[in-house]
């Protein structure tokens, strides 16, 4: 169904992001796996990719940085070709009530979480266009639509 087709998934490593990784190689993507941190997780999951036949690749990136997310772009072209299929899972939370919390919290959760996004689409979106084909998933949460307390950034970031 998604045979020669190129999906990138941001924040891939483990969670949710993995197990759409996996959902998309099983429908026969290759598949990017981006991560921030855990390199580890990220080639486990790679591995994993590769044990259905796959061609799958670990990409370093923090999406909160335009610069780290045209890298990760030239790096999947390269390594695997343009990308059909975008998903924007990568997310990060920084807890606090909303008077104690710093700006650097909100904007951590902002820019990882939102901004990240739209650098990530915009990006994709340019060989999408060339191509005539593209898919981008944006995942959210309920958190974007009913708030939890002590998460003002993360839920403004999800319904942003």
């Amino acid at each position: 169904m998604l045979e020669g087709r190129i999906a990138l998934v941001t924040g891939a490593g483990r969670g949710i992001g993995r197990e759409t990784a996996l959902t998309l190689a099983g429908y026969g993507a290759d598949v990017a796996v981006n991560y921030s941190g855990s390199k580890e997780k990220a080639e486990e999951t790679v591995r994993m990719i590769r044990a259905l036949g796959r061609r799958a690749v670990a990409v370093q990136a923090d999406v909160s940085k335009q610069e780290d997310c045209e890298r990760m772009f030239r790096e999947v072209k390269e390594t695997l070709g343009t990308v059909d299929i975008l998903v924007n899972n990568a997310g990060i939370t920084r807890d606090n009530q909303a008077v104690r919390m710093s700006s650097e919290e909100f904007e951590q959760v902002i820019d990882t979480n939102l901004k990240g996004a739209f650098f990530c689409m915009k990006l994709a979106g340019r060989d999408m266009m060339k191509k005539r084909y593209g898919r981008i998933i944006n995942l959210s949460s309920i958190s974007g639509v009913r708030g939890n307390a002590g998460q003002m950034n993360y839920c403004a970031a999800k319904a942003g």
